[in-house]
């Protein structure tokens, strides 16, 4: 009776073969790794490039054909309907477990923003305990953006920030169109799920196709802040602490962004191939699932470096 309640519990799991892809994609990570690592030390030492370019595009070369042919396996499998529920199951764990990752990766610079003002800025201004610093620095304003950093030996001091500077120029501002845009993406994306769920393929391919198209205007105009930034406000990674934390999260935010863009462009051809089905389509719900991440993480830049 025992093994009757067992048997009839669980279902066969599929259990994939044996596979070379994971120690192949570790090669690859570990070459692109080393070689942008090795970039940013002849940069600083000023010295060519160009051997640890090679490095580094023949370990995104193997990474990205790594990862290609072991998602279109995966992907072939589920067609010939080998994975059961529970191995699908797995996959949406894995999707929340990657997501709370990001999460907390996020988590840490913010919390080092928080810091920064909130304790750091401060004690450098004589503010408590740490204001024996004000003694080195006795003109510094504690002030956040930092403009005028103490010991303009080392730091460049922007001319400007991109703080939020009112309604009056909000039409040129250039984060509010972009959040603007990233929320826009996270409303067609919903509606293109909406269509796969109602098998109406019209509406999933039309509202993917502008998702997709908004990512892109997003990554434009944020190269376009970028090089507003440098070259009129006179704000780079060499500004201080405002000009580090302003890149990092900025910067690898838009990294994601272009992840996630990658993602939803790889739904679309698939969409464009006929795949996905009304009930069994996780490869879209977990892209999905990531860029509206992305945009709440959007919204949290948005609200903390640029506008409080």
């Amino acid at each position: 009776m025992a093994t009757e309640n067992v048997s009839s519990t669980y279902e066969t799991y599929y259990v994939p073969d044996q596979s070379k892809f994971p120690i192949w994609a570790s090669l690859g990570l570990f070459l692109f790794v080393f070689g942008m690592g090795n970039i940013l030390n002849d940069i600083q030492a000023e010295t060519g490039t160009g051997g640890s370019t090679i490095i580094t595009l023949l370990g995104f070369a193997i990474l990205g054909t790594v990862l290609y042919n072991w998602f279109a396996t995966s992907v072939r499998e589920n067609h010939q309907g080998l994975p059961s529920a529970q191995l699908k199951r797995s996959y949406v764990l894995g999707m929340y477990w990657f997501i709370f990752s990001e999460v907390m990766f996020f988590a840490a610079f913010f919390g080092a923003l928080f810091y920064v003002r909130t304790w750091a800025v401060p004690w450098l201004g004589g503010e408590g305990d740490k204001g024996i610093t004000n003694m080195l620095w006795p003109e510094f304003q504690a002030a956040w953006p930092v403009i005028a950093n103490p010991g303009e030996a080392i730091f460049e001091n922007p001319d400007e920030s991109m703080a939020w500077t009112g309604w009056g120029d909000a039409l040129g501002y250039l984060p509010l169109w972009n959040t603007i845009i990233l929320l826009s993406s996270s409303v067609t994306v919903h509606f293109a799920h909406v269509g796969l769920k109602n098998n109406n393929r019209k509406q999933l391919t039309a509202w993917l196709s502008v998702t997709v198209l908004l990512a892109i205007v997003f990554l434009i105009l944020q190269v376009e802040e970028y090089l507003h930034a440098y070259h009129e406000l006179g704000l780079t990674l060499n500004s201080g602490i405002y000009g580090s934390t302003f890149f990092l999260l900025t910067g690898f935010h838009g990294f994601h962004v272009t992840l996630g863009a990658f993602m939803l462009f790889v739904m679309l051809m698939r969409t464009l191939k006929g795949h996905f089905k009304p009930e069994d389509h996780f490869g879209f719900e977990a892209a999905s699932w990531y860029w509206h991440f992305v945009d709440v993480v959007w919204v949290c830049l948005f609200l903390f470096v640029y506008i409080f």
